[in-house]
């Protein structure tokens, strides 16, 4: 038995496929090049994929404010390795361009985010439950 959120294997299967999916048809996206050391990291790139495809919002707004974070980052921290997290400023990109869109506030942020500090870290969405997800392009089928 699988444990949650996927206790249904048909779920878990679906649910990869859709990250396979999102994954393969990312402008200038490739699937060989991605790397996620954490589960956390493949969920922001999936939720910024995911919002991309669902409002539509022009892919090179999300490019720009995924390098105006990292710049900021190399800024402040120089060339120091120290506190770097690719997938970080994805998520920072990710607010930015939602921000831009009106669709989230500040306060909005502070307050969904104070209520995911809020649960244990034991809890599921700080460890991986099921297998890693491996993206396999060819095992793809487009109509």
């Amino acid at each position: 038995m699988l444990s949650a959120p996927y206790a249904d294997p048909a779920e878990l299967v679906a649910a990869r496929s859709s990250v396979a999916e999102l994954v393969c048809d990312l402008p200038e996206g490739d699937p060989e090049q991605l790397s996620f050391e954490h589960p956390w990291e493949i969920r922001a790139f999936a939720m910024a994929v995911s919002a991309h495809r669902a409002l539509g919002f022009d892919w090179t707004d999300f490019q720009q404010a995924l390098i105006t974070s990292i710049s900021g980052w190399e800024e402040s921290t120089g060339t120091s390795d120290r506190g770097w997290s690719y997938y970080e400023h994805w998520l920072a990109a990710l607010e930015s361009v939602l921000a831009g869109l009106g669709l989230l506030s500040t306060d909005d942020l502070a307050r969904a985010t104070g209520e995911v500090l809020a649960v244990p870290a034991n809890r599921n969405h700080h460890e991986a439950h099921t297998e890693p997800i491996a993206i396999d392009p060819a095992r793809l089928t487009h109509p």
